[in-house]
């Protein structure tokens, strides 16, 4: 079915040396005879152009104009690309001039991936991959982005659900013909279905790490009040993120800061001292804080050496869970300091002289890469992932224990169509403008 054709800044807004437009759709070679006033380029050779309005000849700019005939190309469509000058002045006038071509209107967003998808050229775990990619800020999130844009996820789905349809194949064959095939799947079927199972319960076993990695490693500050966690936050983020006062109960919210680590992304969060008090506020600050510290995958869990070992008995409660142990303003204290809670090393620091940060950072560091830390096999990085395979699973439990030949068949049905809901091969439409709607215009 013949589509509008779109087009679009695919680069930054704002100014910058070159500005790259791409226009997409079966009036892509119209785009070029008009603004160029010449016949295509050779397809995906770089040609030099005088580019001028369609309607009055004035001049545009002088750049680059590409041409990808379809469906050899990002979309699967025919598509044409101009490189200019990225001046804000020259990016509007030949965008202006394109909306004066018959057929050719501005793309939404995401439009151009829409349409890549759409044409088969990636899969909807590609699609994501792709806008991970866009959104990466660390080296671990450019890594993973990188390999689910490529595949990885999909492929390995892909893969699972074929296996799935062989099986089917013969589950539909013991229906239609139950006195010849009974016996050979009785003996091959519990054993196939259990071994895709096993397989994708693996997979989802993973610690939640790609997830983890594309949204970043919570990790909360907290302890009681005035053990100095504001100024711990401020002396690892090398800024006044955090109001530090003498006066307790300062700070009442969750304050956050993103930190790359190693490469990893961590979320480092603030929270309130946790004591007992009659201020409403602050008690609702403290319910933040424990619910903050109790949902993060990691803690730090700070003490005041010049009160040690007294504290909180929440505090001590959450010094249990997975956690790194920091004994603060050790510059004040006595030398001799029992640096041990419950048999587990304390890290001594000084948020007001630096002692101890280092040694701080490396263990933070070292934490999120055994939390983050990608496997070679491929990672499943979204909860929809997660859920469909989970749902896929108990299909598949269903089926390998189910007394009627049609009820395993249905069930091996049921997951395949959960594997085909993650790589958008079945019934997508309610998530796919989901996916869409936070991807850039031009892409």
């Amino acid at each position: 079915m013949a589509r509008d054709t779109i087009f679009a800044l695919s680069s930054s807004a704002g100014r910058a040396a070159i500005a790259v437009i791409r226009v997409s759709g079966p009036a892509s070679s119209t785009a070029i005879r008009g603004l160029t006033g010449k016949g295509l380029p050779a397809p995906r050779f770089a040609q030099y152009a005088r580019l001028r309005d369609p309607e009055n000849g004035a001049a545009l700019d002088d750049g680059v104009v590409l041409w990808f005939p379809g469906p050899k190309s990002e979309t699967g469509e025919d598509m044409a690309e101009f490189q200019i000058h990225g001046s804000r002045a020259t990016v509007d006038a030949m965008l202006e001039a394109l909306a004066k071509l018959a057929g050719l209107r501005p793309a939404g967003p995401g439009e151009f991936t829409r349409r890549a998808f759409d044409n088969g050229k990636l899969d909807l775990t590609a699609v994501e991959g792709l806008a991970d990619l866009i959104n990466a800020e660390t080296e671990a999130q450019r890594l993973l982005a990188l390999r689910q844009m490529r595949g990885e996820l999909g492929r390995l789905y892909d893969g699972w659900r074929s296996r799935l349809v062989a099986i089917l194949a013969h589950a539909e064959a013991d229906i239609d013909f139950p006195e010849e095939t009974a016996d050979a799947l009785s003996a091959g079927f519990v054993h196939d279905v259990s071994a895709i199972e096993t397989e994708i319960v693996r997979h989802l076993s993973d610690g939640r790490r790609g997830e983890r990695t594309r949204d970043g490693l919570s990790v909360a500050i907290v302890g009681s009040p005035n053990v100095g966690k504001s100024s711990l936050l401020n002396a690892i983020a090398r800024r006044d993120v955090a109001i530090v006062s003498a006066r307790a109960g300062t700070t009442r919210d969750v304050i956050e800061v993103h930190l790359d680590l190693a490469g990893y992304p961590v979320t480092l969060a603030d929270t309130a001292g946790i004591r007992s008090s009659g201020d409403e506020i602050e008690i609702e600050g403290v319910r933040r804080a424990v619910a903050r510290a109790e949902d993060a995958d990691l803690r730090l869990v700070v003490f005041d050496a010049t009160r040690w070992p007294e504290m909180e008995r929440s505090v001590a409660t959450l010094a249990t869970m997975p956690s790194i142990l920091v004994l603060n303003k050790v510059d004040l204290a006595a030398s001799t300091l029992d640096m041990t809670f419950e048999g587990r090393p304390l890290i001594a620091v000084s948020a007001k002289t630096g002692h101890g940060l280092a040694g701080l950072m490396e263990r933070l560091e070292c934490q999120a890469v055994a939390l983050l830390g990608v496997s070679s096999a491929p990672t499943l990085t979204r909860l929809r992932h997660r859920e469909a395979l989970e749902s896929c699973v108990a299909a598949l439990r269903r089926s390998a224990t189910a007394a009627l030949p049609e009820l395993r068949a249905e069930d091996l049905r049921l997951a395949m169509r959960q594997l085909g809901r993650i790589t958008g091969r079945v019934e997508v439409e309610a998530i796919l403008d989901v996916v869409f709607r936070d991807f850039c215009i031009g892409k």
